[in-house]
């Protein structure tokens, strides 16, 4: 236990305190919400709210635990604990037939539902004149309430917005069936840290009944926070057909239409941008005062979501998206294209995330020395673009073809279906692979380390680029990409029906790089990679 509070008590002072929660609470666990005999079970106190979210050293948050709830709990905070806790229970009421089976073997918003008391009544409505209206006798609310009906342009479907007593909610399991996964964990504490952005969720009217069939995660979540009432978009008169299209298109091929991890970057960004306006503000300081290091930052907004993240990513958006940035021309941003090399995955993984260590903050002034051009945060993205910008010349540019792209290379190679694809081409579709990607820039940072540290530089972890490089170092870097690219294994057609055949992962390629051989002993290249031969002009 991290607590100053509970260390400076004495073992009486301890018992005691132990006692008063235990009235407090009703003789239960905060967690599992069951009985704590303090003779029979093993108990802990915790905070409710942790110190890391900017919760109090203090008694009024702390609460009483049986010690296994505690060492199980799903979450540091014990009030989202608690919430996940209660899937534990209604699992044990399936287990034991009290909340009986459905057509999945998890617990299914149905269970969840019927748990808290939900799905008990039909609902009483009509439409009329663009308008539908309902009242809930069952629960004594006799009043007719009107809402405005909407028709969607292009389906036609007709639909209300509508928050409904869960009493009236049920769970369509003929379109979802789908019981609820781990991602429930995430949804809970979302929603309980107030962010709404989530809480809609679908229904349609089957006869009588309200039916959830999309959002059943995020019905779920709101209701083991307590939510007794849910926002739905009601689909009135709906076509059956067409959901259940819609539906399955949801989770399978249209799941490759993900959030453009690019997107992510510069939103990650913008909430960066408002945290500086935000501790300006609140230092009362002017917008064009940086004298504050990303350190404080961290430090004023601990507890709060990783601010550390936020600031690697924004760096990582600037570089990326860099007007200078020669490399971005051939990154796939939108995903799955045909005419690009790197995925933005592989740009992600291979270059922002090895070259820009996620634990190195700056603990100097923001606007330190950025007059002279020797800010740490400016040198590194410089010299990062530069490094892309090499790479870009002496791999891709004027090589590597779009027209051409990246569909089938291999296949086309030993169906001797590709004359137009040159030997440049194709060495620069082979090196963009992301997992030999990851392997050769791993390579190309340890060289830099390695020329830095033999000039003295003293290095802390993951700042190798904030260091200016000299003319030399940049001639060795170049020579190092130069020779790369000219290795055979590039350009061996032969190898398409052998080394390049599949998808082979990252060690397969750590293997090859280090021996020459694959894992098999089969040999791929002249000799293994040797710094020192690499840099050579």
């Amino acid at each position: 236990m991290n607590s100053n509070y509970l260390r400076g008590l004495s073992s009486d002072e301890y018992t005691a305190l132990t006692k008063k929660l235990h009235m407090i609470q009703h003789g239960v666990c905060y967690i599992c919400q069951k009985p704590i005999d303090l003779d029979i079970h093993t108990t802990n106190i915790d905070h409710i709210i942790p110190l890391a979210n900017k919760g109090k050293d203090s008694e009024d948050n702390f609460a009483l635990t049986h010690e296994s709830c505690n060492k199980s709990k799903k979450d540091a905070d014990l009030t989202v604990a608690r919430s996940l806790a209660v899937l534990d229970d209604i699992r044990q009421e399936i287990a034991s037939g009290k909340l009986g089976k459905s057509k999945t073997e998890s617990v299914s918003l149905r269970h969840v539902l019927e748990y808290f008391g939900g799905s008990k009544y039909e609902m009483h409505f009509k439409v009329e004149n663009g308008v539908f209206k309902y009242a809930l006798p069952d629960m004594g609310k006799e009043d007719i309430v009107s809402v405005p009906i909407f028709t969607d342009g292009l389906s036609g479907e007709q639909t209300v917005f509508i928050e409904l007593p869960i009493e009236y909610i049920f769970h369509d399991e003929l379109i979802n069936p789908r019981g609820i996964n781990s991602s429930i964990n995430k949804l809970v504490k979302e929603f309980y840290q107030k962010n709404p952005q989530l809480h809609l969720s679908l229904a349609r009217v089957d006869g009588n009944k309200i039916k959830i069939f999309d959002g059943q995660h995020k019905a779920v979540a709101q209701l083991l926070l307590g939510q007794k009432k849910l926002l739905i978009r009601l689909f009135i008169q709906p076509d059956l057909d067409r959901l259940i299209i819609t539906n399955t298109n949801a989770g399978s091929n249209l799941r490759q239409i993900a959030f453009d991890r690019s997107i992510l970057r510069q939103l990650h960004d913008t909430l960066y941008e408002d945290k500086i306006r935000k501790y300006q503000k609140e230092h009362n300081l002017k917008e064009d005062d940086y004298s504050f290091s990303e350190q404080n930052l961290v430090d004023y907004f601990r507890g709060e979501a990783s601010l550390k993240t936020l600031i690697i990513n924004s760096i990582k958006n600037q570089i990326t998206h860099s007007p200078q940035n020669k490399l971005r021309t051939y990154i796939d941003f939108e995903g799955r294209a045909k005419e690009l090399p790197i995925s933005y995955s592989a740009f992600d993984k291979a270059f922002l995330s090895t070259l820009l260590s996620s634990s190195n903050i700056m603990t100097t002034p923001i606007n330190y020395r950025i007059d002279e051009g020797e800010n740490p945060r400016e040198v590194e993205q410089r010299q990062i673009i530069h490094l892309l910008n090499i790479i870009a010349s002496e791999i891709y540019i004027d090589k590597f073809k779009p027209e051409i792209g990246v569909y089938r290379i291999e296949q086309r190679i030993i169906k001797n279906t590709a004359s137009d694809i040159t030997d440049d081409h194709l060495a620069a579709y082979r090196i963009s692979k992301e997992e030999i990607l990851r392997n050769w820039v791993g390579y190309l940072k340890e060289l830099i380390r390695f020329l830095l540290l033999s000039k003295g530089r003293p290095l802390g972890d993951g700042c190798e680029f904030q260091i200016p490089f000299d003319e030399a170092m940049w001639i060795n870097i170049t020579n190092f990409v130069r020779n790369l690219i000219k290795l055979p294994l590039w350009k061996n057609r032969e190898f398409a029906e052998t080394i390049f055949s599949g998808k082979n992962n990252y060690d397969y390629w750590k293997k090859v790089f280090e021996t020459g051989r694959n894992p098999d002993g089969v040999p791929v290249l002249a000799k293994p990679l040797n710094y020192i031969e690499m840099i050579q002009a």
